[in-house]
């Protein structure tokens, strides 16, 4: 089965539609879905072969989409998010009342970014909010960099593929607990 090739805008219609795809970041291509989807959700965990318990990571392209699943935040750590986004860097903060259970796993934080990728960050513009974002690999494979390879691996589990050139980082993005500041990765 082909994987359809989707704009930015058919792709952000077919997230709205309860769908899953898959798109270009900082370091490799994610798989993201409506993260207010439980169903959704459900279709990128099972593509991966990821155990909820693990929980993901929203991003958004601007703090606005963000906001919604920050729950209370000290000064000193919101400093430490408007210092490093856009950018590479996933912070685990305290989650609001909208934060899903499926969205933060066995996780007492939520994991957000604010992304600087062009395609992902107009990607949530036109979604309107955030969208998950997880490496577009199986469990325990290496994550995928190009469109092709995610079409190979996951074919009739995701809806469409966005074109785009990956950044230019190797690795994923630093986790960072923002209440610490203590790094993961």
């Amino acid at each position: 089965m082909d994987v359809p090739q989707l704009s930015v805008a058919q792709a952000a219609a077919v997230l709205a539609d309860g769908g899953v795809v898959a798109y270009p970041t900082e370091s490799c291509f994610g798989l993201g879905c409506d993260p207010a989807n439980e169903a959704a959700v459900a279709r990128v965990l099972a593509a991966k072969g990821r155990e909820q318990a693990k929980g993901l990571i929203l991003i958004g392209g601007c703090w606005a989409h963000l906001a919604p699943y920050i729950g209370e935040l000290p000064a000193d750590a919101r400093a430490r998010l408007t210092t490093a986004w856009p950018g590479p860097v996933t912070f685990l903060v305290p989650p609001s009342p909208a934060v899903p259970a499926w969205i933060r796993g066995a996780h007492p934080a939520v994991a957000l970014r604010w992304t600087a990728h062009p395609v992902a960050a107009h990607l949530c513009q036109a979604f309107g909010g955030a969208v998950v974002s997880t490496s577009a690999n199986r469990q325990g494979q290496p994550a995928l960099r190009s469109a092709q390879g995610v079409t190979e691996a996951f074919g009739p589990s995701i809806d469409g593929v966005v074109h785009g050139a990956v950044g230019d980082r190797q690795a994923p993005s630093a986790i960072v607990d923002a209440i610490s500041g203590d790094q993961f990765r």
